[in-house]
C-alpha cells in the first residue's frame, strides 16, 4: 500500500528568481509586440519633442490652481450656453431618422458641388433663364422642401413665442 503524504515541501522562489522570471516575461511580450512597442516609443518621442510631457507635468504640479481655473471657466454663462447647445444638438440628431439625415446630407453635398461649379462659371444668368430653370423638377423639389422647412421653422418659432408669453 502507498504511504500517506505527511510533509508537503513548498518551494518559494527567492526574489532574484522572481525578478528573472518577470524580466523574461516582459522581454517575451516586447519581442512578440515589437511593431506596437516601436510605434508607442515613436509617439512618446514626438510628444516629448513637442513639450507635451513638460506641460502635463506642470499641470500636475499645479493641479489645485489649474482645477480652480477650469471650474471658474466652466462656471461662465457662455459655457453654460455651450453645454446647453451641445445637448440640444445631440437631442436634434437623435430625433432624426438615419434615412432623413442621409437624404439631407446628400442634397447639401450635391448643392455645394453645384454652387462651386456655378461660382467658377464666367457666364451670368439672365432673369429669363433663371425663370425657365424654375420649371425644372429639381428646382421645384428643392423649393418645395425649403418652403416646408421654413413653414416648420416658423411653426416652432410661434410655439416658442406663445410659451414665453
Amino acid at each position: 500500500m502507498a504511504q500517506a503524504i505527511r510533509k508537503i515541501k513548498k518551494e518559494v522562489p527567492n526574489q532574484k528568481e522572481e525578478q528573472d522570471q518577470a524580466t523574461a516575461e516582459i522581454m517575451k511580450e516586447l519581442s512578440n509586440n515589437k511593431d506596437a512597442v516601436i510605434a508607442a516609443i515613436q509617439l512618446m518621442k514626438g510628444m516629448q519633442e513637442m513639450g507635451i510631457y513638460d506641460a502635463v507635468r506642470g499641470m500636475l504640479d499645479n493641479r489645485t490652481e489649474v482645477g480652480a481655473i477650469a471650474i471658474q471657466q466652466m462656471n461662465q454663462p457662455a459655457m453654460h450656453n455651450v453645454i446647453k447647445n451641445g445637448m440640444s444638438g445631440v437631442k436634434f440628431l437623435g430625433a432624426l431618422q438615419p434615412g432623413q439625415m442621409d437624404t439631407i446630407m446628400a442634397g447639401v453635398g450635391l448643392g455645394l458641388k453645384r454652387l462651386s461649379e456655378t461660382g467658377q462659371q464666367v457666364e451670368k444668368q439672365s432673369i429669363w433663364k433663371m425663370r425657365k430653370r424654375l420649371q425644372s423638377p429639381e428646382i421645384r423639389a428643392a423649393m418645395t422642401t425649403m418652403i416646408d422647412f421654413m413653414e416648420g421653422m416658423g411653426e416652432a418659432f410661434l410655439k416658442n413665442r406663445n410659451k414665453s408669453q
